[in-house]
């Protein structure tokens, strides 16, 4: 740690330091008003929200898997019973959490929209409570998220939130949380391809695309595919379907895009998108071999965009075909490549500890979960979640124990 010792001359004065002091607590008095002067509403419906919704998600930090659209095409698929939190304060709405209510084994958790299929999430926050996230009585701000959820759930977990986002502290960092087992890997973008690179070993990352690209063309060459028409795009979701359910099967695992639901779901997002594409659902792209494999599909990603950040919600490809160019992160280099010059910020590549999301991106965020108990059942939830969740992350933490994990976990299907 580096230290600077003052002139003398130059130190603050004993009036100045009290002067902080009394600012300081000043703000924390009027965040405790406020606090108590909110209100907090519970709605069973979004549709009353959309316009106060839609204004708070313009804030580019605020996560696309809180975006009206996005809960909208779940909502509509799942039919979950909702209790969303809308607080205002003066007339001004200061937050949304879109929650909905899952009930297990008597249990009701009060979770995101959509928390089983999300990558990052962050609640929907006006800019100015957000910036007054630490001087926020966390105690208060339990008490009341508790009071509202009453007799509606009995735990509310918000899972896989950063404590800060791309320099922004979460709200809700002062409630009771326990650390995620998964961590998510971005990719800043830098001006040029070329200048985002150099944040990876850049030397290694192209001799492998040199690599990969003459083995593709010896093959007979590929198409760099993102299709344009909406059937199209349903089209090539159905494959990926197709794809990830053979490689599930292969490795004994259950497969989480078996269901009805979240396939409705996944093919509703592909058409929520606005004019600008400056946010989009669901995007499929493809990479499509020519020559012998003419017409096969070798790897197949879906990416979503809000604002200047792109998501990676997943990737599938065919391991019969072309298996030694490793087609996946060859298609990962053609969007991210394709991207530059567009108004994106970060590629994100989403939750999960892979190898090719390690070579890929060089930021790690930790996320955490809200587990905060809203009656005595809640109580015996909540510590239930905290004892998994940190099994799972000591488990993850020690590569030898992780892979006799899975490989128990393959057996058992």
């Amino acid at each position: 740690m580096q230290t600077q010792k003052l002139d003398v001359h130059e130190q603050p004065s004993d009036d100045v330091a009290l002067a902080d002091t009394a600012i300081s607590r000043l703000r924390q008095l009027s965040m405790k008003l406020a606090m108590a002067q909110l209100d907090i509403e519970v709605f069973d419906v979004m549709q009353p929200l959309e316009d106060d919704w839609r204004a708070l998600e313009r804030d580019n930090l605020q996560s696309l898997h809180q975006s009206y659209d996005w809960c909208a095409a779940w909502v509509s698929a799942f039919q979950r019973p909702l209790a969303i939190l809308k607080a205002t304060h003066a007339g001004q709405t200061s937050f949304i959490l879109p929650v909905e209510i899952v009930k297990s084994r008597g249990l009701r958790t009060a979770k995101f929209i959509a928390a089983d299929h999300s990558n990052i999430n962050t609640g929907l926050f006006a800019e100015s409570f957000a910036e007054a996230g630490r001087t926020i009585d966390p105690h208060e701000f339990a008490g009341r998220l508790r009071h509202a959820l009453k007799g509606r759930a009995d735990l509310l977990l918000l899972q896989n939130i950063p404590l800060e986002w791309r320099g922004r502290e979460s709200p809700l960092a002062g409630l009771p949380m326990v650390q995620n087992q998964n961590h998510a890997y971005q990719l800043p973008f830098l001006t040029a391809f070329e200048d985002t690179l150099k944040q990876l070993n850049a030397k290694n990352r192209r001799k492998k695309f040199r690599v990969q690209l003459k083995r593709l063309e010896a093959a007979g060459g590929f198409a760099y595919v993102i299709p344009e028409t909406s059937a199209e795009q349903h089209g090539l979701l159905d494959i990926f379907f197709r794809l990830k359910s053979a490689r599930f099967a292969s490795l004994g695992l259950p497969d989480v895009f078996a269901d009805r639901e979240t396939q409705t779901f996944l093919h509703g997002l592909i058409d929520k998108q606005d004019d600008t594409r400056q946010y989009f659902g669901l995007q499929m792209h493809m990479l499509r071999l020519k020559g012998e494999h003419e017409g096969k599909i070798a790897a197949i990603s879906g990416i979503s965009r809000k604002g200047d950040h792109i998501i990676c919600q997943f990737g599938a490809i065919d391991e019969e075909l072309v298996p030694d160019t490793s087609p996946g992160e060859f298609l990962y280099w053609q969007t991210i490549s394709g991207l530059h010059g567009k108004g994106v910020a970060l590629f994100d590549f989403g939750l999960g500890d892979q190898t090719y999301k390690r070579s890929w991106a060089p930021v790690e965020t930790v996320h955490y979960d809200v587990v905060l108990p809203v009656s005595p059942f809640g109580v015996v939830a909540g510590a239930a979640h905290r004892m998994v969740t940190r099994g799972k992350a000591h488990i993850k933490a020690r590569p030898k124990l992780y892979k006799f994990a899975q490989g128990i976990r393959a057996r058992i299907g």
